[in-house]
């Protein structure tokens, strides 16, 4: 009787086999949401609305984008680390959240092993640019202004611990400007306040604030790339303006939970890399300054992991505390 029973156990689970596989190559069957964890108009929202419904024709199934922002990220990042790991809940990842936030705010996941990399949607290098009533037009005219004001110079940034943070905090350690950071809850919302006039720099994506610079409503010092961007091929990089070894560019990824089956990774990043191809999808990237990229999760991983050691020695280099 055993026997017997051991045999009808093994026929069952091998009766199920076709099944599970049917239910996995089902994927998707309901609506996809993905969590942008920052306030609409910023880059992550430049980089994942574009997508979002070519992935809906692609996949059968309404992809819908949540902003959910706070916290440098983390309260949407946290809603995602909670969901089901069955491919239905996403993260729009940003590398100044994870990769150098985490080192500062503590949040209460490990953002490495209760997130997995899906494809890395696009590469944006960040641009420094300034209300058109600020006297300075090189980054060498900024640290004399910065050392004449009693505070230094405020400049705004998506949040504590993004890369617009950081690179407020790199210039200020080589080159002695004086500054002080003023966190928003999203790149536009500091560049809205820039073209104001309420905070004299801010430190951000191009796609953020190309419209405001072509309009002459805020003035480019130097973009944080190796070489020039095309789209503002007059603008010098940081390393032109005389400060060596500068070269910062974001990120902005989808992530799953950990423990999301691989068949679901692996189909939503071929599906997302195929709409990266898309003429149109391409375009619209190029033309607000970001680089589509659609690489494989392996190569996303290995990336994610260096980036984060790296901005962990920085964060401690320049000792910054949580705001």
């Amino acid at each position: 009787m055993l026997r017997e029973l051991r045999l009808i156990a093994i026929a069952s689970l091998i009766g199920l086999q076709p099944a599970l596989g049917v239910a996995q190559s089902a994927y998707p069957t309901r609506p996809i949401r993905i969590i942008m964890p920052f306030a609409p108009g910023g880059g992550g929202d430049l980089s994942v609305r574009p997508i979002a419904e070519k992935l809906s024709q692609r996949l059968g199934t309404p992809v819908i984008v949540d902003n959910k922002p706070g916290a440098s990220g983390f309260i949407g990042a946290q809603q995602v680390v909670s969901a089901p790991p069955d491919g239905y809940t996403l993260l729009m990842g940003y590398d100044g959240s994870l990769a150098i936030a985490t080192h500062i705010m503590k949040p209460p996941f490990n953002p490495l092993a209760d997130l997995v990399p899906v494809t890395k949607l696009a590469d944006s290098p960040l641009v420094l640019l300034v209300h058109p009533s600020v006297k300075a037009k090189t980054i060498k005219d900024l640290v004399e202004l910065s050392k004449k004001e009693p505070n230094g110079l405020s400049y705004g940034s998506a949040g504590t611990g993004t890369t617009h943070h950081m690179v407020g905090e790199m210039l200020a350690l080589k080159t002695g400007m004086k500054l002080q950071h003023v966190p928003y809850k999203g790149g536009a919302a500091a560049v809205t306040d820039a073209v104001a006039g309420h905070i004299p720099l801010v430190v951000t994506v191009l796609p953020t604030a190309v419209q405001f610079i072509k309009e002459g409503r805020l003035k480019p010092i130097a973009v944080t790339s190796r070489e020039r961007l095309p789209q503002l091929p007059d603008v010098p990089t940081v390393r032109e303006e005389g400060v060596p070894d500068f070269e910062v560019v974001s990120w902005y990824g989808i992530f799953a939970p950990a423990k999301t089956p691989a068949s679901v990774i692996d189909k939503l990043q071929m599906t997302i890399a195929e709409v990266l191809k898309e003429p149109d999808v391409r375009d619209v990237y190029t033309k607000v300054g970001f680089v589509p990229v659609g690489s494989k999760p392996a190569d996303f991983a290995a990336q994610y992991k260096s980036d984060y050691e790296r901005w962990a020695g920085v964060v401690k280099a320049a000792n910054i505390q949580p705001d």
